[in-house]
């Protein structure tokens, strides 16, 4: 190319940029009159919907489980930014013991200074507009959906403990200059770089021309975690300090994280493990959630090697190092598929553990490890390592044909499907999650919970010789666990 060519390319460059941001300001502005969004610094709308508590379900192949929202009202404040929503929740607990009257209260201020709060009010129609105004935001045109969409970016002042910026992307339907969806990432400790979605459908004309989305779905990590379906809103309420402003005895708050559950990252350290002896190479790891790890002639097994988060794990790997010297850990049995139970897997990953699931979590596993984690590198995506994990049906059996360690999955239980339990037939000790919790010595008698009833049918069911129980949730008071115990409590 000559070098006049190569001059004529580069003022092209030049005079198209100014053009292309523009044209990104004539979409937002175009769109932003549609809405009647025009001059609108603050807004209240109020309907009904749900709450979805993210990693949660009872199927690692089902969507997160559902809390009914009613009288949900929100509130936003762009000048501040300030966001406030309130409603009535009723919660069933998967034990089967009646629902639960709640309070949801989410407050997101200025003073919340993290993505997992201020995303929620800038990917609403109204905050994404005005975040791209503010932004610098790119456009581009393209069909989605068999749409016509105009696909506006922008970056987020705010930057991920990676240092990265976050992304928000909205798509705004170039027929109707109305916004169908926008979409941003969150960093999380078990999906990486979560995807985030906001859908908004079914537009109404309010009042003064205002128009508000009447249905409204937010998306995480592939299933619904919030959706709501409003029946009115106003623009610029005259009450909007008295809208936003808390009560003065706090209700029962919503989850830090806003519709999507508890805000990933930013997890304390975990309190300093400890361990106690039970058997010769058999040893309980305490000062969190608790673990298992056994010794094998030439390696260790761990169960629940990656609860509650990466400090967690780290203090069970170390732990269990300390006390089982000069041997790897080679597996890690998880047991079952639940946030709180598996967002220190990454630390294990990076360990070079071979994690061991039910078959029906295993391709949830390779999914959610197997995500990107740029906004919040951790052990795993700076060791290189990438996940091993194997499924089991019914049952495993880890042997050298001194020790025996057995797997076996629990049915029939409401809380979580594919749950497995650690027994050593010789020590004659189990170790479980979540099926229940023993009550406090000298307790009331209360009626057995879904989850009491479930472990004690399953001993009984795999013929299981207990005397040594473990839960991962320790009893309050700490205190052994006998099998006779959990029959005791059923009169068995």
């Amino acid at each position: 190319m000559s070098r006049i060519s190569l001059v004529a390319v580069a003022l092209l460059s030049l005079v198209a940029q100014p053009a292309l941001a523009q044209d990104a300001k004539t979409v937002i502005a175009t769109a932003s009159t549609a809405m009647g969004a025009d001059g609108v610094t603050s807004l209240t709308f109020y309907g009904s919907g749900a709450n979805y508590n993210l990693g949660q379900s009872n199927s690692p192949t089902g969507p997160w489980p559902r809390v009914n929202l009613n009288d949900y009202r929100r509130s936003i404040d762009f000048g501040q930014p300030a966001s406030r929503a309130t409603a009535v929740t009723w919660v069933a607990p998967p034990q089967g013991t009646p629902a639960v009257q709640g309070a949801f209260n989410q407050l997101v201020t200025p003073a919340n200074q993290t993505w997992a709060q201020q995303l929620e009010i800038w990917i609403t129609p109204w905050g994404f507009l005005k975040g791209a105004a503010a932004n610098g935001a790119t456009t581009r045109t393209q069909t989605v959906g068999g749409r016509r969409q105009h696909v506006v970016s922008w970056n987020a002042p705010l930057k991920s403990p990676g240092g990265q910026a976050y992304r928000v992307v909205g798509y705004i339907n170039a027929q109707t200059n109305l916004v169908d969806r926008v979409e941003t990432w969150l960093e999380n400790p078990l999906f990486g770089d979560m995807h985030v979605e906001a859908i908004y459908s079914d537009w109404r004309e309010g009042l003064n021309g205002f128009r508000f989305p009447s249905a409204i779905v937010q998306r995480r990590a592939g299933w619904p975690t919030f959706e709501a379906q409003i029946l009115g809103a106003e623009a610029n309420p005259g009450n909007i300090q008295d809208l936003m402003t808390p009560p003065p005895a706090p209700a029962t708050a919503g989850r830090a994280g806003g519709p999507g559950g508890p805000a990933p990252g930013g997890a304390p350290a975990a309190p300093a493990s400890t361990s106690e002896r039970l058997a010769d190479g058999v040893y309980r790891i305490t000062g969190g959630y608790v673990a298992l790890a056994v010794e094998f002639r030439d390696h260790v097994v761990l169960f629940e090697p990656g609860p509650q988060n990466e400090a967690r794990a780290l203090a069970i790997i170390a732990e269990a190092k300390r006390v089982i010297p000069g041997k790897p850990i080679r597996y890690g049995i998880v047991s079952h598929h639940h946030l709180d139970h598996t967002s220190g897997l990454a630390a294990a990953v990076a360990e070079g553990i071979t994690l061991v699931t039910h078959e029906d979590s295993r391709t949830y596993f390779e999914r959610a490890l197997g995500a990107p984690r740029t906004l919040a590198p951790d052990t795993m995506s700076k060791s290189g390592r990438k996940p091993v994990i194997e499924g089991i049906r019914e049952k495993r059996v880890f042997t050298d044909g001194t020790r025996t360690l057995e797997v076996h999955e629990i049915k029939g239980l409401p809380h979580a499907d594919g749950m497995l339990i650690a027994y050593l037939p010789k020590e004659r000790i189990v170790a479980y999650a979540d099926m229940f919790n023993m009550p406090a010595p000298n307790a009331p008698p209360a009626p057995p919970t879904a989850g009491h009833s479930a472990m004690a049918a399953n001993l009984e069911r795999l013929k299981l010789d207990v005397d040594t129980v473990i839960s991962v949730h320790a009893p309050n008071p700490d205190r052994p666990i006998r099998g006779a115990d959990i029959m005791g409590t059923l009169g068995r």
